[in-house]
């Protein structure tokens, strides 16, 4: 039997599909009903709607929640192996604390019970914002270390966190393997995440972040992970990412492909500022969530290259271009705008 966690977001949905496509025993938790149907929307992009519900049921749903410890209970029975995907992801700062309690409580969790019932293998997914580069380094590398001195999101910090939990699991005996993947792009989820780029150059984006980063289609976040699983391999951390590309670049690509005109204006230092303070001051008066942080502020402005060789050396793992990843994301983009 498989455990996902997370599976009603956009990597665990995307690895649902995978396994269950290929016949695999899953068992997946969630926290409400309504969460569901992004799932099912995912499975609608390349099924019919009757194969899409019998994929979809062929799973073992069960609620739970990675905080609270007396859920997960049952949920471990006759599981040999874990696809850890559950996260929160924010940039709110007034929920610093639930960041903590979600991704760095939850792993230990998710760990505890893996170490309890000697799970076979564990897979984590964390993200290339705990890695930081090395003095005079070009390319971030599996191999860079934490630097505790630089000022992190508390999303960055809570996900370090959780792979010192993850690292715990392998110290006590369970196998695992820990995936870095850059930025994400994938269908299902245009209001969180990449998924927002196509929503709002759809709508009519001015503005570019000129900022360089690690990019990677959700198909091979997912496929790497199942490799890695079924593979020897244990114990090791792979960073995820297909090309370093501006989002200028990214953007644009986007854009031709909706038929929507290209965001043609840099964003500015000074307008990032000036956002954050009308968001902290508009803040005094609304529940809205904050999309800006002022401990990452700076980080728009840094361009970060990584290097996906040990994945690609110790596996032979081929990266999707990221122009095609955009192609398929966008094609499911224009079925969801039609409806």
């Amino acid at each position: 039997m498989i455990l996902v966690t997370g599976g009603t977001g956009l990597v665990g949905s995307h690895l649902l599909l995978d396994l269950v496509k290929t016949g695999k025993h899953v068992r997946a938790i969630y926290r409400t009903v309504e969460s569901l149907q992004n799932v099912k929307n995912v499975f609608l992009y390349t099924n019919s709607e009757a194969e899409a519900n019998r994929l979809f049921s062929s799973i073992e749903w069960q609620i739970a929640d990675i905080t609270d410890v007396p859920s997960l209970k049952n949920i471990f029975k006759n599981v040999d192996r874990v696809y850890h995907c559950a996260a929160l992801v924010t940039f709110d700062t007034s929920k610093d604390a639930e960041l903590r309690k979600v991704n760095i409580e939850g792993s230990a969790n998710i760990v505890n019970f893996c170490i309890k019932n000697k799970v076979e293998k564990l897979c984590f997914v964390s993200s290339i914002a705990s890695l930081d580069k090395k003095p005079g380094q070009k390319e971030i590398k599996e191999l860079s270390f934490w630097n505790k001195e630089l000022n992190h999101s508390m999303y960055a910090i809570t996900k370090y966190g959780a792979e010192m939990e993850v690292w715990r699991a392998s110290q006590e005996g369970v196998p695992v393997v820990i995936v870095n993947p850059g930025v994400i792009i994938g269908p299902g989820f245009w209001d969180s995440g990449s998924g927002k780029i196509f929503k709002k150059i759809e709508q009519g984006l001015d503005y570019y972040i000129p900022k360089t980063t690690g990019f990677v289609g959700v198909w091979d976040v997912v496929k790497a992970m199942q490799e890695l699983m079924s593979s020897p391999v244990k114990n090791e951390e792979f960073i995820v990412v297909s090309e370093n590309l501006p989002f200028k670049e990214v953007f644009y690509m986007t854009a031709r492909i909706l038929d929507k005109p290209l965001p043609s204006k840099k964003l500015k230092k000074w307008m990032v500022f000036t956002g954050w303070l009308w968001q902290e001051f508009s803040g005094l008066f609304s529940s809205k969530e904050k999309q800006l942080e002022m401990r990452s502020l700076k980080s728009l402005f840094d361009s970060t290259f990584y290097s996906s060789a040990k994945i690609k050396e110790q596996t032979g793992f081929e990266f999707e271009p990221i122009l095609k990843v955009i192609e398929k994301t966008a094609a499911c983009f224009r079925k969801d705008v039609q409806k």
